[in-house]
């Protein structure tokens, strides 16, 4: 069990170490228990919640993005479910720069 939480705290720390890697001076913070990503003066773009099996990625703006992350059903909003040994930094990378660069969600 506690071999399991330290692979998803590891992709945890993999996620944030390529956000913050493609998207210069993005702004952090814990909303919901979760980390959220964000731009100065466009709101939020992106966040993602450790489950027990895997960690999920949402778009807040996905449907925007190219091409569209395949989870979701909400009006906006599109996310991707990664477990440990599936992260795939290239597509991932893509999203995000496309991402922070339309405006985000402001809560």
């Amino acid at each position: 069990m506690l071999r399991c939480q330290v692979g998803k705290r590891d992709l945890g720390k993999r996620i944030d170490a390529l956000i913050v890697r493609n998207v210069p001076n993005v702004r952090k913070a814990v909303k919901w228990n979760s980390p959220f990503y964000g731009v100065e003066g466009k709101g939020w773009f992106l966040g993602f919640h450790v489950f027990t099996q895997y960690v999920k990625v949402t778009f807040f703006r996905g449907t925007s993005l190219r091409p569209v992350p395949p989870g979701g059903t909400s009006k906006d909003a599109r996310w991707i479910d990664i477990r440990k040994d599936d992260l795939d930094e290239a597509q991932l990378a893509r999203w995000v720069k496309q991402a922070a660069a339309l405006p985000g969600w402001v809560p």
